[in-house]
């Protein structure tokens, strides 16, 4: 899946410079905790998420999201979109939520890009 094709599937609107449409995403993750998009979210995937603040774009350079789709209609200040359009990332805003986004991107094949956290992550016994 491309660019082009995940602005078509989400009913998206790029809020970003045009960019390269045709740019692979080679999975998708959703999350609203940034650490956990360090943690667990794996290079080139699309990142679905309700936080529109600049830190969502810094996180995203650092773990090499190829794509941000903001949820629920959800439209960021100016400074994120500045960042998004220095940082060549996509900055895509969706009028769905994050669990039918999800749906419909896995109903067109995509795969997930969330690596499983240890129960140790979360300070409990897995066993």
């Amino acid at each position: 899946m491309n660019v082009s094709d995940l602005i078509r599937i989400t009913d998206g609107k790029l809020l970003t410079n045009p960019t390269d449409v045709d740019h692979e995403i080679k999975g998708g993750c959703g999350a609203d905790l940034m650490s956990d998009v360090l943690a667990s979210i794996q290079p080139e995937a699309v990142l679905l998420t309700g936080l529109c603040n600049p830190q969502v774009v810094r996180t995203s350079q650092m773990a090499d999201v190829a794509a941000i789709v903001l949820v629920r209609g959800k439209y960021p200040p100016q400074e994120t979109i500045d960042l998004a359009n220095s940082e060549q990332i996509p900055l895509i805003t969706s009028p769905y939520g994050m669990f039918e986004l999800c749906g419909r991107l896995y109903q067109a094949g995509m795969p997930s890009m969330e690596l499983p956290m240890d129960c140790e992550d979360y300070g409990r016994d897995c066993g």
